[in-house]
C-alpha cells in the first residue's frame, strides 16, 4: 500500500508529531527515534530543505506554517538550504542502532549529512 505510514495514530496527532520531529530534527542536527517514525521524519525533512532551497516568498510562507519554531524555520531558509545547494536531495542520513530495551523496537539515528 503506497504513501504515507499511519504509525498508529490519527492524521491530527501524526501531523503533530511529524511537525515536532522535522522541528527538532532541524534544529539539532540529528535525533534518536524508531526506523518507521525515522522514514516518515526523512521524506518530510527533506521536502522542507528543497522547499527552503527555492528562496521565493511563497516557499518561505510553507516552510513557516510547517515548522514549529520561527527560530528553526529562519535557520532553514538562512542556513541549512544553501548547505546544499548543489545537491538534488538525499539530505539525511539513517543509521540504525539496533533494539530498544523496553519493547524491542528497532531504534535508529536521523541526522542532517
Amino acid at each position: 500500500m503506497p504513501g504515507t505510514r499511519k504509525l498508529g495514530r490519527t492524521a491530527d496527532h501524526r501531523t503533530a508529531m511529524l511537525r515536532a520531529m522535522v522541528t527538532y530534527l532541524l534544529e539539532n542536527g540529528k535525533i534518536e527515534t524508531t526506523v518507521t517514525r525515522a522514514k516518515e521524519v526523512r521524506s518530510v525533512a527533506e521536502k522542507i530543505i528543497t522547499t527552503a532551497k527555492r528562496g521565493d516568498l511563497h516557499s518561505k510562507r510553507q516552510i513557516f506554517s510547517f515548522i514549529t519554531k520561527e527560530a528553526v524555520a529562519k535557520k532553514v531558509i538562512d542556513e541549512i538550504a544553501p548547505n546544499y545547494a548543489d545537491r538534488n536531495g538525499g539530505y539525511t542520513r539513517i543509521i540504525r542502532t539496533g533494539p530498544r530495551r523496553g519493547d524491542a523496537a528497532e531504534m535508529a539515528i536521523i541526522e542532517l549529512i
